[in-house]
């Protein structure tokens, strides 16, 4: 019984895991979202599954939507209107410059 309860174990740690990491991945693909944001969301969520004895997926549902939800409370309003000017500014040099390329054969 001990062993099933030991491979239980694991396996739920490695779930847990496995949230966490998509929520960072998704949380600093936020426009604006910086170091310290992270962690603050890291900390917030792991303080409280720590806290409840829970899975995040059980407190916080889908990685993906939970980090879009916590980069709107965490960021500033104005700096992730500010990374989302300087992203799409960033984004149409690249695609001049792609087009360049293609055209110079370079």
């Amino acid at each position: 019984m001990a062993g099933k309860d030991k491979t239980t174990d694991a396996k739920a740690e490695k779930d847990r895991g496995k949230w966490m990491a998509r929520f960072q991945v998704r949380l600093v693909m936020q426009p604006g979202v910086d170091r310290a944001v992270i962690l603050q969301a890291v900390k917030e969520v792991t303080a409280h599954c720590a806290e409840t004895g829970t899975h995040p997926r059980t407190e916080f549902g889908d990685p993906d939507a939970y980090a879009v939800q916590t980069a709107a409370r965490l960021v500033p309003a104005d700096r992730a209107a500010r990374a989302k000017r300087h992203n799409g500014v960033m984004n149409a040099f690249e695609s001049v410059f792609k087009k360049v390329r293609d055209v110079s054969g370079l």
